[in-house]
This record gives C-alpha cells, sequence and structure tokens, in this order.
C-alpha cells in the first residue's frame, strides 16, 4: 500500500482441525500448518496451541484434533487470504475493535472472495463431469443404458413419433 494508505493490523484467532490417522500424524499436520502460517507474509504468529487427538465416536481408528493459533497480520486482507488458504472452523478478531476498510481495501476483499468461489464452482464442474463419466463407464461395464444413451433413444423415439404423425397425415390427405 502506499505511504498515504494507513495499515490495519488485524490480530485474530483461528480453531483449525483436523480429521485423520495415525494420530502422530494429526500433531504432525498441525505443526506443519503453524510453521507455514508463520512463514506467510504479512502474518506473525502470537500463540498456538494443539489440542490432543480424540478417537471419533463410533470410530475404530480415526481421529480428530484442533489448533487454536493466534495471529497478527498487516492488513485484513491477509486474514482473508489465510481463512482462504487454511479453512479454519472458526475465526473472531481481536483486534482492532472496529474497523474502517476504504473501499479500495473492501473491493480488494470482495474480488478475493469472487475469485476463489468461481475457482471452486469450476473444479465441482470438472468433478461433476468426472462422476458422471465414471457413473457413464459403470453402466456399460454392468450393461445398463447411460445417460446418454437414454436421451439418444428419447430423440429417436421423438424422430420417429413425429415421422408416423407426418405419414399419417400424408395418408389423410
Amino acid at each position: 500500500m502506499s505511504s498515504d494508505k494507513k495499515e490495519i493490523k488485524v490480530r485474530a484467532v483461528m480453531i483449525i482441525e483436523v480429521l485423520g490417522r495415525p494420530p502422530e500424524h494429526l500433531m504432525e499436520t498441525l505443526e506443519d500448518f503453524a510453521k507455514k502460517i508463520g512463514e506467510e507474509k504479512g502474518i506473525k504468529v502470537v500463540d498456538k496451541r494443539i489440542m490432543e487427538p480424540n478417537l471419533v465416536k463410533d470410530q475404530k481408528d480415526l481421529y480428530t484434533t484442533f489448533m487454536e493459533i493466534e495471529v497478527e497480520t498487516e492488513s485484513p486482507m491477509h486474514l482473508a487470504g489465510l481463512v482462504f488458504r487454511y479453512m479454519p472452523a472458526h475465526v473472531e478478531v481481536i483486534s482492532p475493535e472496529n474497523m474502517v476498510l476504504n473501499n479500495s481495501a473492501f473491493s480488494e476483499i470482495l474480488s478475493e472472495v469472487v475469485r476463489r468461489l468461481h475457482r471452486y464452482d469450476d473444479i465441482v464442474r470438472v468433478l461433476n463431469m468426472q462422476y458422471t463419466t465414471l457413473q457413464n463407464k459403470l453402466k456399460e461395464y454392468e450393461g445398463k443404458p447411460t445417460e446418454q444413451k437414454i436421451q439418444e433413444d428419447k430423440k429417436e423415439e421423438i424422430k420417429e413419433v413425429k415421422k408416423e404423425k407426418k405419414n399419417s397425415k400424408k395418408k389423410k390427405d
């Protein structure tokens, strides 16, 4: 930012949850997250607490745990970036109590939100297409008609009905 704009430092606490196995891996993963967060430009880790993993209810070897990490960021945009990259389960802004953002800073944050949403939407579209392709391949393997085959058959049926109507109309004339 230029020198005429005052940076708004933001202090926040984030809770980052993980699920998996073995429990030691969860602890290492959260330690790695904390290290990566601390290495990010414009971010300072103030404090962190990693809880011991707990067995997930009704599971034999699946564990969950979380980290509470307090950070100080150089700007609200830095905090927004952290939220997008690490997808915390919870974020609480500790300070400042009141924040005034100029329209440029607010626009930057909203643009990042929109950019991420479009990216996720693209990913979901690709995954849906891949899912449909896999379903069709499975149906072909099982000898069942695919959605594409069903649609083609319906189009062919419609053509036949139209052709029959046309022929019957010609016979009447």
